[in-house]
């Protein structure tokens, strides 16, 4: 379309600030169309070249192929607090968001990676760098080692949801046999790794040196208690100290009761020595009684009797011999008759016995006064034992309570060693707590993202082209329609002429 002149009734010029005089060009929407088809050709350049760049780099990427696996995660040993010393905290555990995101962490490690590539080899994980990698020195193949790590790292994704204990892992290669192997091997080397990272091997070592150093330290107060209990001649100072409480007590109550005793022997000797010398020493035994009247008296009944054989009881003979044995029998009831026969005399067995009960007193209250001794003087021998062993009590509690400690840690110390080099091996030979859901697969289709780049290339070359045409047309000098005209100068337009091509 051939640009037009434009010559206005008259014309309003505007100066700029360095005195220059222009004109200020207004458009319209209605303008556009026309102006944008005056740099049609410089919109179809830019927008060919934008687009031959895009479509060539669309065309450039390749298919990409992501293989995918998950890991169910559960509480295990190695997350349970096991304290080295004391039970504070013991079998506290976290949740399982914190384990899900440690197990995360440990998945994501670089020395995972790094390892997956040295298992597998360059030539399955980064094939256009085994050239490379064959012509470098051993520190380029470090580089490129780590470089292809860390392209494992940028090809893989971990997710993981809350409140779920799994967590899903994804790798993309452009050989979806390569992505499946690198995935698999990745896990692999995660339940490989994790148990340097969750497992401290050396606890154990620790734990024994710690014990060994206690046993020493017990060695050393074993001897100096052996020291104390020798040069203070002493067995089993517990031992002692109650024999002693106990034999203290018994000779307390053998003291009372032979007090009490000594006390009844002398309050009975005190009895016999005020009683005795009222006591004759010889008393009569017995005496023999005279019998004379009684035979007298048997010997005129005998008479009667023989009387009455020959009389009558009323004669007078009779009645004489009655009347003599009447009179004799007043005489023997009245006493008159009765004399004193033969006398015997002895020692009185009661003053005998009082002075038997004396001598064996006198021996008794002896012994007793004796024993009465010796159990004083066992007694303050006890008591200065007893002070003795009070004086060193407090020496023997200090051994006895940094020997009981030492005890208790090395027995501690001794069944934690034995619990984690158990815990240990258990969990070096499986990973009860962690299991593989899905391993990884070739997968059968892939994505690629040249339909997105090759749309997103021709748009920003219509962009561009688009921003070039206005820019250009901006830029331009002069007016490019009478509207445009019009509205510029605020003048109405009379004509319009073709402008003339310069020859």
């Amino acid at each position: 379309m051939a640009s037009q002149g434009v010559f206005p009734a008259r014309s309003t010029l505007h100066a700029n600030e360095g005195g220059e005089w222009m004109l200020r060009s207004r458009y319209a929407p209605s303008d556009l169309p026309a102006l944008l088809w005056r740099e049609r050709w410089l919109m179809l350049a830019v927008f060919l070249a934008i687009a031959v760049v895009g479509v060539a780099f669309a065309f450039t990427l390749k298919q990409v192929y992501s293989a995918h696996s998950s890991v169910l995660v559960k509480l295990g040993q190695e997350y349970v607090y096991q304290p080295r010393s004391g039970d504070a905290g013991r079998g506290a555990v976290p949740d399982n968001d914190q384990i899900l995101q440690s197990e995360s962490e440990i998945m994501s490690s670089d020395a995972i990676k790094l390892n997956v590539v040295r298992r597998l080899g360059i030539a399955k994980v980064a094939p256009d760098q085994v050239k490379a990698y064959d012509a470098a020195s051993p520190e380029g193949r470090d580089l490129i080692v780590a470089k292809a790590a860390d392209g494992i790292g940028k090809a893989l994704k971990i997710d993981t949801t809350p409140a779920l204990p799994v967590i899903r892992l994804s790798y993309e290669s452009h050989d979806p046999r390569t992505a499946a192997l690198v995935l698999n091997t990745l896990l692999e080397e995660y339940l490989v790794y994790r148990r340097s990272v969750l497992l401290n091997p050396t606890a154990g070592g620790a734990l024994d040196d710690q014990r060994r150093a206690f046993q020493q330290r017990l060695g050393q107060e074993d001897s100096a208690y052996q020291n104390f209990l020798s040069s203070n001649k002493i067995g089993d100072f517990d031992a002692d100290k109650t024999s002693l409480s106990q034999l203290s007590a018994q000779i307390e109550q053998q003291q009372m009761t032979n007090d009490a005793a000594l006390r009844e022997k002398v309050g009975r000797m005190a009895a016999i020595d005020t009683e005795l010398p009222g006591i004759a020493p010889e008393v009569g035994l017995y005496h023999d009684g005279d019998q004379t009247a009684s035979a007298k008296l048997a010997d005129l009944r005998v008479q009667r009797e023989a009387l009455l054989s020959r009389y009558k009881p009323d004669a007078q003979p009779v009645k004489d011999m009655e009347a003599q044995i009447g009179q004799l029998e007043d005489a023997i009831a009245a006493g008159r008759t009765t004399t004193k026969g033969p006398e015997r005399t002895g020692l009185n067995p009661i003053y005998q016995a009082f002075q038997t009960e004396k001598l064996e007193l006198t021996a008794e209250i002896a012994g007793l006064r004796q024993t009465a001794d010796t159990l004083s003087e066992e007694m303050t021998q006890l008591t200065e034992r007893r002070l003795r062993l009070a004086q060193l009590e407090p020496q023997y509690q200090a051994f006895s309570v940094d020997r009981d400690a030492l005890q208790s840690n090395v027995k501690d110390l001794t069944a934690k060693a034995e619990e984690t080099e158990a815990s240990q091996r258990i969990a070096a030979a499986t990973n009860d707590n962690i299991r593989i859901v899905e391993r990884a697969t070739p997968p059968a289709e892939g994505k690629s993202l040249r339909r997105p780049v090759l749309l997103l290339a021709l748009v920003f070359a219509a962009f561009s082209a688009l921003c070039a045409g206005l820019l250009r047309m901006f830029l331009r000098p002069g007016m490019p329609t009478p509207a445009s005209a019009g509205r510029t100068l605020d003048l109405p337009v009379l004509g319009a002429a073709p402008l003339k091509q310069p020859a």
